[in-house]
């Protein structure tokens, strides 16, 4: 059941599609955490379920190389403001809103936003509040800024570059907790997100216990060659041996 939660207003309320997302077995995260190859082995195994949801560190680039996350998408949607940068200026409001996304957040949510290439959708104060919030990080299709706070912080983010260019007077957030698309991939509220330095995957909310499945089998298998390879078997051996 989804808690009634006190708005900023910043979105319509009819522009946020939920205000609790959909929430995974605490032990199901664990294990996809310990996991010492993440994104690597998630991929595998969304390739066998034939899932479209891996995307390489190449495309989005995460801001701390060593960091990690693991957690459920909490969405929003960007898009240009489409209208002149000296007349938004004059105007003075910012239409960027994904601090009603981490209004909505628990800890350990992933900020998953579609956003505006070349124009950061993501700076240091928008960085600070969702570290306080507790959220693992922010996976963003597009630009963010002040990369150097965040990093600093421990707020990781993954995204396609960094821009000086902000999206306050040039973007606008026209959704929250709605499907979006990361690099064409769609992802929904509550589906599981997981980064490291060598890439993103987004898991649907409702096979993620079936990625673990995969997973589970997909790392037995490799566990079997490394002793393999440790115990000395030959190469010859090695490449006419099952692979899977």
């Amino acid at each position: 059941m989804s808690t009634e939660k006190t708005l900023t207003g910043k979105v319509p309320r009819e522009r946020v599609g939920m205000l609790a997302l959909p929430r995974l077995p605490s032990g199901l995260l664990a294990s996809f955490r310990a996991l010492a190859d993440l994104s690597g082995v998630v991929s595998d195994a969304l390739d066998e379920l034939d899932i479209a949801g891996a995307v390489p560190s190449s495309v989005l680039r995460p801001t701390d190389p060593g960091a990690r996350l693991c957690g459920p998408a909490l969405t929003v949607l960007n898009r240009p403001l489409g209208i002149p940068v000296a007349k938004a200026v004059q105007a003075n409001v910012s239409r960027l809103g994904e601090i009603e996304a981490h209004n909505l957040a628990a800890a350990g949510d992933v900020l998953v936003i579609q956003a505006v290439e070349g124009v950061s959708s993501m700076g240091a104060i928008s960085a600070s509040i969702g570290k306080r919030q507790g959220e693992a990080g922010a996976v963003v299709d597009g630009a963010v800024r002040d990369i150097a706070h965040s990093r600093g912080i421990g707020y990781p983010v993954w995204s396609k570059g960094a821009s000086p260019v902000t999206g306050k007077w040039r973007i606008e957030t026209v959704a929250i907790n709605v499907p979006v698309a990361i690099c064409g991939i769609p992802v929904k509220p509550g589906d599981l997100v997981v980064a490291d330095e060598v890439g993103v995957c987004f898991v649907p909310y409702e096979r993620v216990a079936d990625v673990l499945t995969a997973v589970t089998r997909i790392l037995k298998y490799e566990e079997n060659r490394m002793a393999q390879i440790a115990a000395g078997v030959s190469v010859p051996d090695l490449a006419r041996s099952p692979k899977k």
